[in-house]
């Protein structure tokens, strides 16, 4: 059980992370909001499961398919707003990227206590989420959890399919390594790294999405998971989305072991160590990509 609960802990922070290596590993850019966009996520779940039980009662078995996808088209969108509006001002200006974030995510955790309330709210799962596989008779596997790997699963594929086998993601990897030569030979190095950021929020918005199944949703809620997602993309090695989820496994793993003899803060503080002993040996990742410089 500690094993799959550790999985579990994966599926939500490799789903975090992946968005979060694609702006801060491929674009450079410290995006402190990204917890906020995975919040965004959350809410436009919960409000779409109101929507079915108010008017499509009958329909609340799809509800939840319907949700992450509309999840994942709202933080694009708004990301996309995002880019256009401030990042994209921005680029090579690291610390001002932070900051202006990290502005930006307080606004937005004001904005979700003004509009939808300062209380966490539940989001019911569909029947067929409900219950748990029984393995043993002292094992039981939780449904939603299952159906959790299996959606990041097919993220993580769609990914890399989109990023190596397209040519949208082609432009995206040219740009990354050389956006002067990108721009020269016909590019739209802008238009890229809009829809780049975009992507990465989408990808927060389904992880929102995702986190509706484990937990109830606040203003605040994706600040528990925006530090673990920053270790884990830096711990794997920036620019390496292999490394990413690699990372995601091996702490998601290590902590939930570590929780089941320690505290939850200690197998925290536990993880933090053990990174930052990792990160003085290896200070470009564990999984870092070797390049010639």
């Amino acid at each position: 059980m500690q094993v799959f609960n550790g999985i579990s802990l994966f599926s939500i922070l490799a789903l975090m992370a992946l968005g979060l290596a694609i702006v801060f590993g491929l674009m450079g850019v410290i995006n402190m909001a990204h917890g906020e966009l995975m919040t965004l996520g959350a809410y436009t779940t919960y409000y779409t499961s109101v929507l079915f039980l108010s008017y499509m009662p009958g329909l609340m078995a799809i509800y939840l398919p319907v949700a992450i996808v509309l999840a994942f088209v709202v933080t694009f969108i708004f990301g996309y707003l995002v880019e256009r509006g401030l990042i994209r001002f921005l680029y090579n200006r690291p610390l001002d990227t932070l900051l202006a974030t990290w502005g930006l995510s307080l606004i937005m955790q004001q904005g979700f206590r003004s509009l939808f309330s300062p209380r966490e709210v539940p989001v019911p799962l569909p029947q067929w989420l409900t219950g748990a596989y029984q393995i043993t008779p002292i094992i039981q596997i939780p449904l939603n959890r299952m159906f959790l790997i299996g959606l990041t699963t097919v993220v993580a594929i769609a990914v890399f399919l989109l990023l190596f086998k397209s040519r949208w993601g082609l432009k995206i990897r040219a740009v990354t390594q050389n956006r002067v030569m990108s721009g020269a030979a016909g590019i739209n190095t802008s238009r890229v790294d809009a829809l780049t950021f975009a992507l990465g929020s989408g990808l927060a918005g389904v992880a929102g999405s995702s986190f509706t199944m484990l937990g109830a949703t606040g203003p605040t809620a994706g600040q528990a998971y925006i530090v673990d997602t920053f270790i884990v993309v830096v711990f794997g090695g920036v620019q390496n989305l292999l490394g990413t989820f690699l990372s995601a496994f091996t702490i998601a793993e290590i902590q939930s072991t570590l929780e089941y003899f320690l505290t939850g803060s200690m197998a925290k503080v536990s993880i933090l160590v053990l990174v930052i002993i990792a990160l003085y040996f290896r200070p470009n990742g564990l999984f870092a990509s070797k390049v010639r410089r």
